[in-house]
Order: structure tokens, then C-alpha cells, then sequence
């Protein structure tokens, strides 16, 4: 599944979310789902944090966030 947001898009899978930003550089994050955490709340961010990856990315709005929770049955913190 794809969802687009202002800064790019997400890629998720039933294993691993890949976000690719725009902009003058191309940058890709990646991480399995295990290693993803979502936060709500207002927050709207998907936050990746492994054993060798960390990283977070703020979202549009909250139906993003509940899109992704649904495609990676991931639970909204």
C-alpha cells in the first residue's frame, strides 16, 4: 500500500515500511514493522527504532497514521 504525505510517501507491507522524502535529495528510511512504533495523539509519527535503525517522521494528519496502523496491524500508541 502507498500514502502519500506533504514530504513524500509511504510504502508499507505486511514486513517493513519504506518512506521516501522529496526534495532537492532523495532520502529512503526503512525498517521492518517489529521495529516500527506509531504515536497518535496529535503527534501523527511513525517512530523506527532497532537495533541499528532510529529514526521518525512526522505525519499530515491522523487518517495516515490509522491507514498505515491497518496495512502493518500495527497499534496506534
Amino acid at each position: 500500500m502507498m500514502i502519500p504525505f506533504s514530504s513524500g510517501k509511504i510504502i508499507a507491507t505486511a514486513f517493513e515500511v519504506v518512506v521516501k522524502l522529496e526534495g532537492s535529495h532523495m532520502v529512503t528510511l526503512q525498517a521492518q514493522n517489529d521495529a516500527i512504533t506509531l504515536i497518535g495523539r496529535g503527534a501523527n509519527v511513525i517512530s523506527a527504532n532497532g537495533s541499528e535503525t532510529k529514526w521518525s517522521v512526522k505525519l499530515d494528519n491522523e487518517q495516515q497514521l490509522i491507514e498505515l496502523s491497518q496495512q502493518i496491524s500495527g497499534e496506534i500508541q
